[in-house]
């Protein structure tokens, strides 16, 4: 695998949290899905990826469709997608991506524990110029398809990198080009097990074990956020080599 997946896959598996968490993630996620797009999967490409996420992470169908019910609700909470940027202790750079329906509480607390643990709450554009936008899919291989095929087929999409191991394929992506492979995928006949946008940074900062430990407990307060639904740094991972 690159060097780039393999960061993103060691911090997810070491973050991902509880399953209740991830469900109401998943959740809120789903919520902004139905809203844009409407709560028919057949017209909304968001919403069907949201599905198969939601099927990955073993959330039960009943809740999904739970889910799908409410957002369609004129009642239903508008959460707005806002990204805030900073830097936490020893000049890491963070980018928090939030769902929320109270900017003013969202910011309020992302500063204060900013400010508790070492670290600045910056302006926008403060750090995002250091990562990148990317999206994942992970897809189930297909039987008379092979990796080398499948790979001249979608560099013509916007695809990038394309990997396998045991279980499946890995496909990454700059943002934009998520939907073009979407649809590639889909109507030929490939399953899309999960996908995701995620930010990665051009580079990797490595910290000591204390310095570590100090950026590990802001990032403890900042996933336990309710409003908060993922967390980008550019931190080195134990464990991973350049």
């Amino acid at each position: 695998m690159g060097r780039a997946f393999e960061y993103r896959k060691a911090r997810k598996l070491k973050r991902w949290g509880s399953m209740s968490r991830t469900f109401t993630k998943i959740g809120k996620e789903i919520t902004m899905a139905v809203k844009a797009g409407g709560p028919d999967p057949s017209a909304n490409s968001r919403l069907r990826a949201l599905m198969a996420n939601a099927k990955a992470a073993n959330m039960p169908k009943d809740t999904v469709e739970r889910a799908i019910k409410k957002a369609s609700d004129k009642d239903a909470s508008d959460y707005k997608e806002v990204i805030y940027e900073g830097y936490g202790p020893h000049g890491i750079a963070i980018l928090v991506e939030t769902a929320t329906d109270n900017t003013t509480r969202t910011v309020a607390n992302l500063r204060s524990y900013f400010n508790k643990k070492g670290g600045t709450l910056g302006n926008s554009g403060s750090v995002a110029f250091m990562f990148s936008h990317k999206a994942y899919f992970h897809v189930e291989p297909k039987d008379g398809v092979s990796l080398e095929d499948l790979e001249l087929e979608l560099i013509d999409f916007g695809a990038e990198e394309i990997e396998q191991d045991e279980e499946e394929i890995i496909i990454s992506a700059a943002f934009e080009s998520n939907g073009d492979i979407q649809k590639y995928l889909e109507e030929n006949g490939f399953e899309i097990k999960s996908s995701e946008f995620v930010y990665e940074p051009a580079d990797y900062k490595e910290l000591n074990e204390e310095q570590t430990a100090d950026m590990e407990k802001l990032l403890e307060v900042l996933e336990e956020d309710d409003d908060v639904q993922n967390v980008f740094t550019n931190m080195k991972e134990a464990g991973i080599e350049d």
